[in-house]
Order: structure tokens, then sequence, then C-alpha cells
């Protein structure tokens, strides 16, 4: 047992040190070993709609220009001016074809090259004029980029694994390509990331932790199946990614329901996915999904509205989150109005979930100073039954022994449950993925 992470499989029991959440020691080694060794989501490309469009983000604890260069190609510089360091571009978005630092006014394009020094004759003809630093790696899967600061790293499709799949369920969701809304929502919490991590795939804090939302969807469907959940179901997919993921009926369950001309409009995209991709991948398209992209990367599909949330660790207690929400750029004025409304009822900064996640992980973390009289969270729940559903903690205990296996050396093997059924197996038709792909 390392000192972590306990996982007794007699008993069966799986816990985690609660010294993982608040030592200084234990959130060093996370950025050396872990930030500088994954692939690490950046953005989306379709947030850089126009040539030499750029957005400035933080990705492992490093700052970074997202950028699409004057010929339409995706770049990613290090946000560092290569003379005395300076913040090269200061702004949060724009567009342009040069940055130039404020302090000295070296000037670079976005291309990453050299274009102008003040006094260049000051530096003589054989002075090496170094351009931007970049990420040793830099790709993207269906539209989401991902830099890597790991020269050796596998590629990335080895890297998701199984999680392609799942990006495809959601990828999949317009026949004109997914795209990003302008606009993000940013936010702090005064917790450790993983917590984070953990409640974006744990269901089974919804009924106890999201009772006023609940209240209103109640009101406004006038029932809802208890039996729904049950359908729901958590998947190890390789590398520390795990996913919770429903059947068909489980897709509109915690939203209000759409008006009849919503969804009438619904099943005809519906009948247009079928004719593209066959009944088996829209069948599963339909249900609900909470995929966690180890470490950091969390892509929610529910309540009619799709999230893109980004975690970014700060401090052992305190942690910077972005989300933003991807559409189809193709649905009607209706359908958008309605997914809108649905989304930030639920996920919004006023929303009746977001608020209640923060208070209780920042609850957990000032509950961590008793961690020396109470060194233990649980994780075990569904660790005895042959299908671990979305309310147990499966999806937790695959992510922590990833992140212990990383820390410590320590290799756990997997936990044993029946394989998937065809609820979540159905793939798209052979012409579809070769197209779509």
């Amino acid at each position: 047992m390392s000192e972590y992470v306990d996982d007794d499989r007699t008993t069966p029991r799986f816990r985690v040190n609660r010294k993982a959440m608040v030592e200084p020691q234990v959130f060093a080694e996370e950025r050396g070993k872990i930030f500088n060794h994954s692939w690490l989501y950046l953005g989306h490309e379709t947030e850089l709609r126009k040539p030499n469009d750029f957005i400035t983000r933080n990705v492992g604890g490093r700052p970074v220009v997202f950028t699409r260069d004057a010929k339409g190609e995706i770049r990613v510089w290090i946000n560092s001016c290569p003379h005395r360091g300076a913040t090269l571009c200061r702004e949060p978005q724009g567009n342009g074809k040069f940055m130039t630092c404020m302090y000295h006014g070296w000037s670079f394009s976005n291309r990453g090259e050299l274009v102008s020094i003040p006094d260049d004759a000051s530096y003589g003809e054989n002075f090496i004029r170094p351009g931007l630093a970049a990420p040793p790696h830099v790709d993207s899967y269906r539209g989401f980029v991902f830099v890597s600061f790991d020269p050796d790293i596998v590629d990335l499709t080895t890297y998701l694994a199984g999680a392609t799949e799942y990006i495809d369920l959601v990828a999949d969701q317009s026949l004109a390509g997914m795209e990003v809304l302008p606009g993000s929502h940013e936010y702090s919490v005064k917790a450790n990331w993983k917590l984070l991590l953990e409640n974006s795939y744990d269901a089974y804090h919804t009924t106890s932790a999201h009772q006023r939302y609940l209240t209103m969807v109640l009101a406004a469907r006038g029932a809802l199946d208890p039996k729904a959940l049950g359908e729901t179901r958590a998947v190890d997919l390789g590398n520390g990614h795990a996913v919770t993921a429903g059947a068909s009926t489980t897709a509109g369950l915690f939203g209000r329901p759409l008006s009849d001309e919503g969804e009438r409009q619904r099943e005809q995209r519906l009948a247009s996915f079928r004719e593209a991709y066959g009944d088996a991948w829209v069948d599963r398209m339909q249900g609900a999904r909470n995929l966690v992209i180890f470490p950091n990367l969390v892509i929610i599909d529910l309540v009619m509205g799709v999230i893109i949330r980004k975690i970014d660790p700060v401090s052992p207690d305190y942690m910077e989150v972005s989300s933003w929400q991807l559409v189809p750029p193709d649905e009607t004025p209706e359908l958008r109005k309605q997914r809108l409304d649905n989304f930030l009822t639920f996920w919004g900064p006023g929303g009746l979930a977001t608020p209640d996640d923060v208070e209780a992980l920042e609850s957990c973390q000032r509950a961590f100073a008793s961690s020396v009289e109470l060194p233990w969270s649980d994780i075990s729940r569904g660790m005895h039954k042959p299908v671990p559903a979305a309310t147990d903690e499966f999806q937790m205990r695959t992510w922590w022994r990833q992140w212990n296996e990383i820390l410590t050396g320590e290799v756990l093997p997997p936990e044993p449950h029946e394989p998937l059924d065809g609820t979540f197996i159905g793939r798209r038709n052979d012409t579809a993925v070769e197209s779509r792909a």
C-alpha cells in the first residue's frame, strides 16, 4: 500500500489519504510528474475563427498564446519574451499578426519569428536573434487542442485511448462540426483541484447537493423516472480516463422539457444523424455522459448542453476553473434558446448546480485541517458490484490509480467488472467512421 492510496480488494475498500489534498510537497510532485508529462487541454479550434485570432491561457502552470496564424495554421507559443522574460501578449484575446513586448519593444510575428528589435545594430551581425519558444507537442482530436511539455510522450490518440469514442459521441452531434460559443465561465474554488475532478462525474451527490434544481425540474416535468439513473454505467477508458454514460432515456432527465416545436426539430436532427451514422451510434448519442480525461479535462454532455471544463491547480487549496459551451452551429434558433436556458440554469455562474458544488468542495477543504485526526477519505462505493453505476465511485478509483502510479510507481490492478453491453458499445457505420474521424 502506498502512503496515499489504500486499495483493499478483500474487504473491499478504497481510501485516499487526505494529505494528498493539503501538502505542498504533493502539489509540487503533481506539477513535476503529472502536468509535465501529460497531454493537457488548451482550447477548441473554433475559438480561433479567423486568421490572426489569438487567446492567452495558462496550461500546466505555463502562460501560452493560442493563435491561428495568417495562413490559418494553429500555433501555440510560450507567452514570455525570450529577451528578458516579460509577458509578451498581455490581452486575453484579440486579432493581430504581431506581438510586441512592452518592456523593451521586441516584436514577434504569430509564426514565432522575431521581426523587430529597437536599435538592432547594437547587437552585431553575429548575434543569434531568438524566436518564440513552443511546447514540444501540439495536436488536436476532433477540434480539441492539446499540448504536452514532454518531448517523449506518446501520440495524442494513443494517450486518449478509449476516451476518443466518447469525444466522437459529442463531436458527431452536428454534421457541420461542433463549435464553442463566444464567452466563458471563469471562477475559482478554495479547494484542491482533485476534488472537482471527482465531483465532475460523481452522480452520488446529485439528490443531496442539488435539491433546489431537482425540485425545479420536477415541477417542470411533473415526474422523474427514478430508474433512469440506474441505466448509467461507469467505464474505465484507459490511462486514467473514465466516463459515466447513460442510455438514451437519461438524455433529458435533468433538464426542463423542450417545447413541442423544439422536440420536433430535435427529432429531425436525430433522423439526419441516423442516416449518417446508423441507429446504434445515435441511440448512444442520445444518452448523457460525464467524461474526465486525465489529468484535468472534463467534458459533460447533460441537460441538453455540452460543457468543456478545464481545471487549473494553483496551490494545494486553490484552483481556477474555465468552462465553455460546445454547440451545433446548425441548430435552429428555437433549439439554441432552449439549450442555453437549460445549460445556464444548471451550469451557469448563477445556476442551481455550480454554486452548490463549490460550497461542497470548499467545505471539504476546510475540514481537511483535521487530516491528522481523520486521515482517510473513502471512495469504495460500488466496489463489490459486478456492474458499476454512475452513482458508484469506480470512475474516481480509476483516476486515483493512475495518479498513484505516476506519483509513487505502485501499479494497482484494474477492478474486475462485467463487460459492457450493447447500450455502451454501438458504433458508427463504417462510412461515418471514415469521413468524420
